[in-house]
C-alpha cells in the first residue's frame, strides 16, 4: 500500500495508482448537474440555436468553460439515458431500457452505485429536483440510491389524464412527491405551468442549505418534454413561440442557479454542468426542438438522437472559452467527480471512464474510448462509434419521412426505414449523409470487432446473441 505522504503527492499531481481513486488537492467540488429532457442539440445559442431562441445564462456557461461539440447520451430515450448517467454503466449492463411507466414492476437496483452514492462516501449532502424515471415503486426512488431529498416527478410529464393522444384511463394520475411522500396526488396543468419555477426554487434552496459541505444537485428538469408548459411570467416572451417560452425559462433556471453560486461565493468551488437526456422529440413539430445539423433525433441511435449540448463551468479549475471535439458520452461522470471528489469507483463493473483532462482543457487530451457501443429498444445493438467513425448496424429506425411539419402539440406520424451496414465519417460528414463503407473496408472491419466485442458482453437482439456481462434491473418486492 502507498504511504499516506505518497498518496497526497499523487493528488497533487494529478495522477493514481490503478484501482485508486485520486486525492483532491483541496475541498472537493460541489457537483451541479442540469439535465434537460428533449432538449435538441441546436436549441442552445453557443450550439447554433436559431436567433429567435436566446439563451444568455446557458451561453454565459459556455464563454466561462468548455463546450463539448462531440458529447453523447448512451441511449435516446428517457429511463436508459438516466440509468447510463447516473450509474456510469451502458443502461443494458444494468437492465434499464426504454422509458419505464406507471406499470413497470422493476427500476434501478439499489445495489447499483450511483452517482449520489458514491458521493455520499465523501460526506456530500445530495438532491434530485426534477424528473426521476427510473422506477416509481417505493425500492426505486431516489432515497435508495443515494439522494437525501428529492422533489419532483416519478416519470415523464406525459404519462397522465391529460395526454390528449391516449385513450381514457389509460394513465392514472400524476404525482408529485417531496422525499418519498405524495405532497400532490393529481398534477395538473396549472401545477406543471409553475413546475420549472418551483423546482428552480427548490434547488437554490438546496445551494443555501448547504455552503458549508460539498453538496450534489442533480436538477433533472421537466421541459422541455412534451406537453410543453410555462409560467405565466414567461409566457408569450419569445419569438420563437411556446417551444422558445420554454426555453427561455429553463434558460432562467441557470440564471437563478448560477446567482445562488455567486451569492454565496462558492463559484470556485463549485462545477456546474449542463446538458441533455437526448435529442428533440421531431414528431412534435413546433412544439418540438432541432437536431440542427444532425440526422433524426429522439428514439434513434443517429446523432440527432444521441448527440446532446454539454457545457462544464468550474472557475479557476476549467479553461474559459474552450472547445472541447473529441467523443465523450455521460457514461463518464461518474468515474470523473470519483476522481474530483476522491471516492473509490464502485466495485462493480461500469463502462465509464475518467474524462477530467478532457474537461480542464489539458493540451493533447483525448478521448479515453477506443470505441462507444450505441444500443437501442431490447438490446439492439445499432451502431459503434470509433474516434471519427461511426459504423451502422443493420436495424430498423423511426422517421418521419417527408411528413407535414407538426403543430400545437399534436403530433405527426413516424414510418419505419431500415438501415444497412453504413459507415460514416463524422469529421467531414456530421449530417450521416454520405455512406463510406465500401471506401474503408478496413475500418468496417475494426469496427465490426468492436461490435463482436459487445455482443459478447451485454449481448445483442438483432443477432440473437444473448448478454454474459449484464445484471438484471431491480425487481418489485
Amino acid at each position: 500500500m502507498l504511504a499516506p505522504a505518497l498518496l497526497l503527492l499523487a493528488g497533487l499531481l494529478g495522477w493514481h495508482a490503478p484501482g485508486l481513486a485520486a486525492i483532491p488537492a483541496a475541498r472537493p467540488p460541489n457537483i451541479i448537474l442540469i439535465y434537460c429532457d428533449d432538449l435538441g442539440y441546436a436549441d442552445v445559442g453557443c450550439f447554433g440555436a436559431r436567433p429567435e431562441i436566446e439563451t444568455p445564462n446557458i451561453d454565459r456557461l459556455a464563454r466561462e468553460g468548455i463546450r463539448f461539440t462531440d458529447f453523447h447520451v448512451a441511449q435516446a430515450v428517457c429511463s436508459a439515458s438516466r440509468a447510463a448517467l447516473l450509474t456510469g454503466c451502458y443502461p443494458n449492463r444494468v437492465g434499464i431500457s426504454g422509458a419505464l411507466d406507471h406499470r413497470a414492476t422493476h427500476g434501478l437496483d439499489p445495489a447499483e452505485t450511483t452517482i449520489a452514492s458514491l458521493l455520499k462516501t465523501r460526506a456530500y449532502a445530495t438532491a434530485i429536483v426534477g424528473k426521476w424515471h427510473l422506477g416509481h415503486l417505493p425500492r426505486f426512488l431516489p432515497a435508495r440510491h443515494g439522494f437525501d431529498e428529492w422533489f419532483g416527478l416519478p416519470y415523464s410529464n406525459d404519462m397522465w389524464p391529460f395526454h390528449p393522444e391516449a385513450k381514457p384511463g389509460t394513465y392514472p394520475d400524476l404525482p408529485l412527491y417531496d422525499g418519498e411522500k405524495i405532497v400532490d396526488p393529481a398534477v395538473t396543468p396549472a401545477t406543471l405551468a409553475n413546475l420549472t419555477t418551483r423546482y428552480t426554487e427548490r434547488a437554490v434552496q438546496f445551494i443555501e442549505d448547504h455552503t458549508d459541505q460539498p453538496f450534489f444537485l442533480y436538477l433533472a428538469h421537466s421541459m422541455p418534454h412534451t406537453p410543453l408548459f410555462v409560467s405565466d411570467a414567461r409566457k408569450g416572451r419569445s419569438k420563437a413561440g411556446l417551444y422558445g417560452d420554454v426555453i427561455a425559462e429553463i434558460d432562467w433556471s441557470v440564471g437563478e442557479v448560477l446567482s445562488a453560486i455567486a451569492r454565496h461565493q462558492l463559484d470556485r468551488d463549485t462545477l456546474v454542468i449542463f446538458t441533455s437526456d437526448n435529442g428533440p422529440w421531431l414528431s412534435y413539430g413546433d412544439h418540438a426542438g432541432s437536431s440542427g445539423p444532425l440526422r433524426e433525433g429522439k428514439g434513434t441511435s443517429w446523432e440527432g438522437g444521441i448527440r446532446v449540448p454539454f457545457i462544464a463551468r468550474w472557475p479557476g479549475h476549467i479553461p474559459i472559452g474552450r472547445t472541447c471535439r473529441e467523443p465523450a458520452m455521460t457514461i463518464d461522470l461518474l468515474p470523473t467527480f470519483a476522481r474530483l471528489s476522491g471516492a473509490n469507483l464502485p466495485s462493480r463493473k461500469i463502462d465509464g471512464l475518467d474524462i477530467w483532462p478532457l474537461l480542464s482543457g489539458r493540451r493533447g487530451a483525448r478521448t479515453p474510448h477506443q470505441a462507444f457501443w450505441i444500443y437501442y429498444n431490447q438490446n439492439e445493438l445499432q451502431a459503434v462509434r470509433g474516434g471519427r467513425w461511426k459504423l451502422i448496424l443493420p436495424h430498423s429506425y423511426r422517421t418521419l419521412a417527408g411528413e407535414p411539419a407538426a403543430t400545437g402539440g399534436t403530433p405527426a406520424k413516424y414510418h419505419m426505414l431500415k438501415a444497412g451496414l453504413e459507415l460514416y465519417d463524422l469529421a467531414t460528414d456530421l449530417g450521416e449523409t454520405i455512406d463510406v463503407a465500401a471506401r474503408h473496408p478496413d475500418i468496417v472491419a475494426r469496427l465490426q470487432r468492436q461490435a463482436e466485442a459487445a455482443r459478447a458482453d451485454l449481448g445483442d437482439a438483432l443477432t440473437q446473441r444473448p448478454a454474459t456481462g449484464a445484471r438484471p434491473a431491480g425487481q418489485a418486492e
